[in-house]
């Protein structure tokens, strides 16, 4: 019998060479994240045809290999004579694959994870690979069954350790254990090692209405962080199956980012313009009580998907215009949220890709498209109008720094924190918005409220 993924699940159909439809999507996902793509691009792309379960079974082997990924490489170096330097990247994804399922997915038999692994490495890069990867995989699962240690971090420095131990960048962990300690950061890695849940935000009905609705469907919700509305969902559902969705009932977002739109707490009645609006959680939160929010992106899918979200839940007073935020020719407004591009690392439990393609260089780069956006976006604020400045990112370069350049270069704005009661007072440092995950179990964010003088 050919082994296949030990699930059974329904889309696991066998492929000639014998590896499963569900094993090549992960190895494709992971190729084309090496050259650039984003995961969650590359998962809708490459996972399109398989059903929901072989779908959910190719994320979590997906998502797990790159949030244990610094582990895995660790227990490979090990074994592969000569370290992983001198293998091909594509094989050193299918081993890092391989160990992955034989070391945190209980569900698939070991001899399903090497036979598959090796007969995907052989199809892949012939036969010589193949053999190394029987040989590897077999010695994990040997030593994984005598109980034998961890990887070793004899030798490593404290950081060394903690990056390995909590798979990160060691320049990241770096910065944050300076910032935070070594215990609170310890826990930021744990929480970035763990699947973040969906969260449900109501729309058109109240929180009590759509826990029920869902709770009838079949739908378990619980409490989420931070925010009295928030349903998170228990376990596994695919969005698709979900007939509330369907019917327009409810949006996706992290409530980190439902804070920044009650932090900014722009009057009832206002105009406003969400410039880097896409997926449009944001613009939504605003359209509870806004006259209108005009949406902008300049990316022409991202709008597009934002479309069909404006279409379902029938947001008629969101208005959706294709412009790049630094050169956009809309007229003043009442209030502007710059919800910046940024490096995103308050969102790594997200996006687990992301903490293996960050660059300290990035943080410049990025700095400087924040810093263009703001100066745009300062031009489109009326006279006494507010513009709200926000990231998804805990570092200051992205944050703090932007915000002291923007009011230096800009003395007709001052930073105006939100009236008391608007958001949790653990999230507000010196009048901004700052949501740390470990502290406040949800993804990082960090907002300012600035205030244009009326005269």
């Amino acid at each position: 019998m050919i082994p296949t993924d030990g699930s059974r699940a329904r889309g696991s159909t066998l492929l000639r060479g014998g590896v499963t439809d569900a094993r090549v999507a992960a190895a494709d996902i992971m190729a084309d994240l090496r050259g650039g793509d984003l995961l969650d691009a590359a998962l809708d792309r490459r996972a399109s045809g398989l059903d929901a379960r072989d779908r959910r079974w190719v994320q979590e082997l997906v998502y797990g290999t790159l949030r244990r990924r610094a582990l895995l490489d660790a227990y490979l170096a090990d074994r592969v004579r000569g370290g992983l330097a001198r293998l091909d990247a594509d094989l050193t994804d299918i081993l890092r694959l391989g160990v992955y399922q034989l070391l945190h997915m209980r569900s698939v038999p070991p001899y399903a994870a090497i036979a598959q692994s090796v007969e995907l490495a052989k199809r892949r890069h012939g036969i010589g690979a193949s053999k190394l990867a029987n040989a590897v995989l077999r010695r994990v699962d040997r030593e994984r069954e005598d109980e034998t240690p961890s990887p070793s971090a004899a030798g490593l420095d404290l950081i060394d350790q903690l990056a390995l131990q909590g798979s990160h960048p060691r320049w990241l962990v770096a910065r944050w254990a300076e910032r935070w300690g070594m215990d609170e950061t310890r826990a930021l890695l744990d929480m970035n090692n763990t699947e973040a849940p969906m969260v449900l935000r109501p729309w058109g009905l109240v929180r009590e209405q759509l826990e029920a609705t869902l709770e009838g469907s079949g739908v378990q919700v619980e409490d989420a962080p931070l925010v009295e509305d928030g349903l998170a969902v228990a376990g596994h559902v695919a969005l698709a199956e979900i007939g509330a969705f369907r019917q327009g009932l409810f949006f996706v977002q992290d409530p980190a980012a439902t804070l920044v739109t009650r932090y900014a707490a722009i009057p009832p009645g206002a105009t406003v313009i969400d410039l880097c609006a896409a997926p449009g959680g944001k613009s939504f939160e605003l359209a509870r009580t806004a006259s209108v929010v005009i949406a902008c992106d300049r990316s022409p899918a991202r709008l597009e998907r934002m479309r069909q979200n404006v279409q379902r839940l029938d947001a008629r007073n969101v208005t959706l215009v294709a412009t790049d935020a630094r050169e956009t020719a809309l007229s003043a407004v009442d209030a502007v949220l710059v919800d910046a591009p940024c490096t995103g690392t308050g969102t790594f439990r997200r996006h687990p890709d992301a903490r293996w393609r960050l660059r300290v260089s990035d943080l410049a780069v990025s700095g400087a498209a924040q810093r263009a956006i703001l100066r745009a976006a300062a031009a489109l604020v009326r006279a006494g109008g507010l513009l709200i400045y926000s990231t998804c990112s805990l570092e200051p370069e992205e944050n703090d720094a932007q915000v002291t350049q923007f009011l230096a270069e800009h003395p007709d704005f001052q930073l105006e924190p939100p009236p008391a009661g608007t958001v949790p007072e653990s999230t507000i440092d010196a009048g901004m918005l700052r949501v740390i995950p470990q502290r406040h179990g949800a993804d990082g964010a960090f907002a300012a409220r600035l205030r244009r003088s009326a005269g």
